[in-house]
């Protein structure tokens, strides 16, 4: 370490703050709870301080802040999603991303790349052109490009994915970004707190009270809250909260792994994603070779990652990229996807009144992170859904009014 940094970080003349003021004790009351410390949580209490003036919120964090899916992601983001739905919601939280960094005052890292979905048969290629014009009627730069295009943006990569499955074109979006993760939960978490916002980790929610339908209050393992709404962001322990106020969902668990090779060189600036190999790839500033594949097949809440990922993850990405052979994987993590059968979330008030839903993100939650919790704060403040996320409800299972989203998110990222 130089010199003249050692001495900056000892000086005490300029002492660093720190991110996040600690609490020793839970207040008796607050107007809202938040249940979860990730991303979503943190920008739920932000906005709801910032926009809203709600600042007497307190976020409740079983682990640790972005210790959860928020840490556990691949930082992909972008729009080019199937439905109408779809695309409005998350074409809003890619302009918020833009200015993030400066309403924190933090680096997020956030990098403009361009997004590829490769299409390696002539019904992915439908698909592509499906999506793409979805997109260009509500304005999101989409297209269908040909395989030239791809080996023009990644000349690395073997078009032919070595005879397995020929890449026949791509689905284009210039917006595709990726961002720091952990930043992103830090630059929440920080604009709510200093907004009075409190953020108590290491704190468990062990019950919900709900009288006459309404919620009222929330015990935790270090004592007992009384509030009127509760927000419950915490992806894959949803069902646990769930149960807790009487409400069904048909939200079910699947680990989703990632891996990230030793740095290399650059040589990839967009991001591709193949839903035919399940695969997806991006590199980060550092040089890592940030790696994800399809969810795992079972339901089980764990975090414990595996060989047979890695092999199988491994196996496709040479298929694309020969030369990788020789690269090493340096760790791979896991976390818990809480799935929808229409693979899109569940967002907006519930039957038990004061209680309101954040969940069923699947493997997409993480670019939806400014959107969400700019508009479950809104739904909090107001009692009343946004109109972004009205088709994002709950009750659209009972209604059989499906928001079918699979088309554009069958690979995990």
């Amino acid at each position: 370490m130089p010199l003249g940094l050692l001495r900056f970080a000892l000086s005490k003349t300029h002492p660093e703050p720190r991110m996040f003021t600690r609490h020793d004790r839970l207040k008796p009351a607050y107007d809202a709870v938040i249940i979860g410390g990730g991303g979503h949580g943190l920008a739920a209490a932000y906005y709801l301080a910032r926009d809203h003036g709600i600042s007497n919120v307190c976020v409740l964090e079983k682990g640790y802040i972005g210790g959860g899916n928020t840490g556990r992601n691949t930082t992909i983001i972008r729009s080019n999603y199937l439905t109408p739905e779809g695309v409005k919601f998350y074409d809003e939280s890619v302009r918020l991303w833009q200015d993030l960094a400066q309403d924190f005052d933090l680096n997020l890292f956030y990098s403009n790349r361009g997004h590829f979905t490769l299409a390696h048969t002539d019904a992915a290629l439908r698909t592509s052109r499906w999506r793409a014009e979805v997109n260009k009627h509500f304005g999101i730069d989409s297209e269908v490009v040909g395989p030239e295009a791809v080996k023009k943006a990644a000349p690395m990569i073997d078009l032919a994915c070595g005879g397995h499955a020929p890449i026949l074109g791509a689905l284009y979006h210039a917006p595709g970004a990726v961002a720091r993760h952990d930043a992103v939960a830090w630059g929440y978490g920080r604009g709510a707190d200093r907004r009075g916002v409190e953020i108590h980790q290491r704190t468990e929610v062990l019950g919900i009270d709900v009288a006459g339908g309404k919620v009222t209050g929330v015990r935790t393992s270090r004592g007992n809250i009384s509030t009127g709404k509760v927000l419950c962001a915490v992806a894959g322990s949803t069902p646990r909260i769930l149960d807790m106020v009487g409400i069904r969902s048909p939200i079910t668990i699947h680990p989703l792994q990632a891996m990230v090779s030793e740095p290399v060189k650059p040589w990839l600036d967009p991001i591709l994603v193949s839903g035919s190999l399940h695969v997806y790839i991006s590199q980060s500033a550092r040089g890592e070779l940030i790696m994800g594949a399809s969810l795992d097949p079972y339901e089980v809440q764990s975090t414990r990652s595996t060989l047979d990922f890695t092999e199988g993850l491994a196996t496709h990405m040479l298929d694309l990229f020969p030369f990788l052979s020789n690269v090493k994987v340096m760790r791979q993590w896991a976390g818990m996807a809480d799935m929808t059968p229409d693979f899109a979330p569940i967002m907006g008030r519930t039957p038990v009144e004061g209680f309101y839903l954040d969940a069923g993100w699947g493997t997409w939650g993480f670019k939806a992170t400014p959107v969400s919790g700019k508009t479950m704060a809104h739904t909090l403040a107001h009692d009343r859904n946004h109109a972004l996320i009205t088709g994002f409800t709950l009750d659209r299972f009972r209604n059989f009014e499906l928001t079918g989203e699979k088309g554009a998110a069958s690979v995990g990222h």
